[in-house]
């Protein structure tokens, strides 16, 4: 009977105390589901920083685009409809297509027309020409040849203001040493600044120094990734380096040829620094605006004869024709793949 009673004692009389509820399990539970939402509120912001951070990094360009370039935008395209001076801004009346409309009857506005155009062409297609031939020369292997390419950015990196400060000095009409060389071959001395060739050619100069270094450097970068396998092919087969530059190099930078040609026609079509400089810091162009350009002539009709509205209105069509431009060489860039596609 002991022996019975002690086995049949509840553990509580061996134990000296029953055992309380099951405490731990609960807080663990409990803690578990702490740490699933911890995990799930990580993952949330896991989610959002893979889906929103890329947005956040590119947000500052956007944000400065949008304050320095479309509200720009925008209120000259609302204050190209308006008749509005410079010193009082706040008071336009609307004149709607009025200021376009009289730009079309403004001899001004054709004779800059003509003149950007045309120092364009002359600074655009010599300038090209030369950077193709160098990146060529560039290309082979010689001696010094990253000294040459360096040497290629150093008209790049020269301020506008200094490279059109020696320029006009080279272009004086009594002591320049273009004048100087002329005479030397028997050639009378060039009033540089008051014939319109003279100026346009001298303005052109100063842009193809400039930028020659520049085009050639891009066109370098886009022959030395031509496939060395095209070049040895058309050895094997007999062709000079003219012919290979013909039918391999030429055909392989159509892409780069068209990107430097809109490039370059758009900073032919927003041309400032050059002219202003080269006439002395006057926005007429010389004393006939034999050289003045669109982007001189705005800046005249803006901030000397104080016509804002004007102003905007010549922005927004070198704007529109910037559209135009783009829509052409769009054109005839998807032609040129076509007829390249058909051809292969």
């Amino acid at each position: 009977m002991t022996t019975h009673h002690a086995k049949a004692a509840s553990p509580a009389s061996a134990g000296g105390a029953a055992p309380g509820p099951r405490v731990p399990r609960q807080r663990s539970a409990s803690g578990a589901a702490v740490e699933a939402r911890r995990l799930e509120r990580r993952s949330r912001r896991y989610r959002w920083d893979v889906r929103f951070s890329p947005y956040a990094f590119i947000s500052p360009f956007f944000l400065f685009f949008a304050a320095f370039g479309l509200f720009p935008l925008l209120y000259t395209g609302w204050a190209s409809l308006h008749q509005v001076s410079l010193s009082h801004p706040n008071d336009m009346e609307w004149v709607g297509l009025g200021n376009f409309t009289r730009l079309w009857n403004d001899e001004f506005f054709w004779d800059a027309l003509r003149n950007t155009f045309t120092i364009g062409v002359l600074s655009t297609v010599p300038q090209l020409a030369m950077a193709l031939g160098l990146a060529h020369l560039l290309n082979y292997r010689m001696r010094g040849s990253m000294l040459f390419r360096v040497a290629m950015l150093a008209p790049y990196a020269t301020s506008v203001a200094a490279a059109a400060m020696v320029f006009s000095m080279l272009y004086g009409r009594d002591y320049g040493a273009v004048n100087w060389a002329l005479g030397l071959v028997g050639i009378d001395a060039v009033d540089w600044q008051s014939g319109q060739w003279s100026s346009q050619f001298a303005v052109s100069s100063i842009v193809i120094w400039r930028w020659t270094g520049y085009n050639t450097l891009i066109y370098l970068a886009a022959m030395q990734a031509v496939p060395g396998d095209l070049y040895e092919s058309a050895s094997l087969d007999g062709a000079s380096r003219w012919q290979q530059f013909r039918h391999v190099t030429l055909p392989s930078l159509r892409p780069t040829i068209l990107f430097t040609v809109v490039v370059s026609t758009i900073g032919a079509t927003q041309l400032f620094g050059e002219p202003m400089l080269f006439g002395g810091g006057d926005a007429n162009g010389g004393a006939g605006g034999q050289f003045q350009t669109l982007g001189l002539y705005l800046y005249e009709m803006g901030w000397f004869n104080r016509h804002l509205g004007r102003a905007s209105a010549i922005a927004w069509t070198m704007f529109l024709l910037l559209i135009v431009i783009g829509l052409v060489y769009w054109a005839l860039s998807r032609w040129v793949s076509r007829s390249g596609g058909e051809e292969g």
